[in-house]
């Protein structure tokens, strides 16, 4: 049930409808490189493949997930010569633009430039975020919408009725109500709507039974941006937190086979290191910024060596999330106090007039005095006994723990005490 020409696609009214822009850009032929962004089943590849049908143009596809770097760069010098010896242009369309990293994405950028291809990416990624800024200024993006119900409704009919590209089941027409039933079931996805169109067609007969056995079955799906991918993520995040170092990889492993954005695992594993190691094990976010680094040099799969490195080393590290607390204690009392001045043995002296305003006067060089100078206080009056760092007995923190008690031993660090006696209590738990 491809379609083969514009005005057989269903729904994108917006960009396909008579007179609008992209409309009259294709129709007449002249069109450079574009992005189509939208949720699977809308219509991308769709799109490209109409546009493939009705242009001059030599049309190669290209999947960023399955397609190697050796393919890519054979369509990319045939398209070179195509251009030099028969002046005849290449559509390369790239389905899931956004799984290249930098480095492959910049590849593309010559040959865009010279013309040699008019790139139509794909991607189900915001490309703000995903495509990089070289790309998006010399290709418009185009974002497609999620289908109604009624579009898919439309599709499904047609399917229903085409004997020749279709299932030839005409009489099927006369079950609207169900029909109607399993394009809001497909939530906005042709692709799954056709799919479960099959499923029942297999199964001989659409019913009221036919539906819900097609409806109740179990199918894989993995939308990025929606609640499995949330819950996914839950769960990665909640077993590096509960270092099961197994559980951690499994679930990582489920989100990158489910397509996900490596960058977003190690965004997450980035943001952990900090919020749930902290300096209970400093080294654990140098590796998940090292993870982040081999990605964007190496890409899919290589990196998955960095990545079950990195997700391994979180999940056994031990555990802190005082130095997050201790931003959130500062923040609240800054918030609490507004913007309190700065005591004068603290501020710069670098004018006379700083100095005739006793700016810097007593302040002490720790260095002079074998690097503590004892009972100086560095907040501003209002806060002085403040404690925002508790610091745990885990790990590479409990020497913290142990030299702090040791410089200030006149400063009882209480769990829980702060400037205003509650700020541990009151620190938020992270529920991801």
């Amino acid at each position: 049930m491809r379609p083969t020409a514009l005005d057989e696609i269903v729904g994108q009214k917006h960009l396909l409808g008579e007179g609008k822009l992209l409309r009259r850009t294709l129709e007449s032929g002249r069109f450079g490189s574009m992005i189509f962004y939208g949720p699977p089943g809308s219509g991308k590849t769709t799109l490209a493949n109409v546009i493939a049908g009705v242009c001059a143009a030599h049309f190669e596809s290209f999947s960023a997930v399955l397609g190697g770097v050796a393919e890519l760069r054979a369509i990319l010098k045939d398209a070179r010569e195509r251009k030099n010896y028969r002046n005849q242009r290449t559509i390369l369309f790239v389905d899931e633009i956004h799984r290249f990293n930098k480095a492959q994405q910049d590849a593309l950028l010559p040959h865009v430039e010279l013309g040699s291809v008019i790139l139509i990416g794909a991607t189900t990624e915001n490309p703000a975020f995903a495509v990089n800024a070289a790309l998006l200024s010399r290709a418009p993006v185009y974002a497609l919408e999620p289908l109604g119900a009624e579009d898919l409704l439309e599709l499904l009919e047609r399917a229903v009725a085409d004997k020749a590209r279709g299932l030839g089941r005409p009489e099927w027409l006369e079950k609207r109500p169900l029909l109607a039933q399993l394009a809001e079931a497909a939530d906005g996805d042709a692709r799954r709507a056709l799919t479960l169109l099959e499923a029942i067609e297999a199964a001989g007969e659409l019913s009221e039974a036919s539906l819900k056995d097609a409806l109740s079955g179990k199918t894989l799906r993995h939308d990025k941006s929606g609640d499995a991918h949330y819950q996914l993520a839950s769960a990665f995040i909640k077993s590096l937190r509960g270092s099961d170092p197994d559980a951690a990889i499994y679930w990582m492993m489920r989100l990158i086979d489910g397509g996900d954005d490596p960058r977003f695992i190690v965004r997450r594993m980035m943001i952990f290191a900090g919020e749930d190691i902290g300096l209970a094990d400093p080294r654990a976010l140098e590796i998940a910024v090292a993870a982040g680094a081999a990605y964007e040099r190496l890409g899919m799969p290589e990196a998955l060596h960095a990545l079950s490195t990195a997700c391994l080393y979180l999940a056994a590290a031990p555990k802190s999330n005082r130095a997050y607390q201790a931003f959130l204690r500062a923040r609240e009392d800054i918030r609490r106090t507004g913007s309190l001045p700065v005591p004068k043995h603290l501020r710069n002296e670098v004018t006379r007039l700083d100095r005739e305003l006793g700016h810097g006067e007593g302040y002490r060089y720790p260095h002079d005095e074998g690097g503590f100078a004892r009972g100086v206080d560095y907040l501003p009056e209002r806060l002085r006994g403040a404690r925002y760092y508790e610091p745990t007995e885990n790990g590479i923190e409990a020497r913290i723990k142990e030299r702090l008690e040791r410089l200030f031993p006149d400063r009882r660090r209480e769990a829980g005490r702060s400037s205003s006696g509650s700020h541990s209590k009151r620190a938020p738990t992270k529920n991801e």
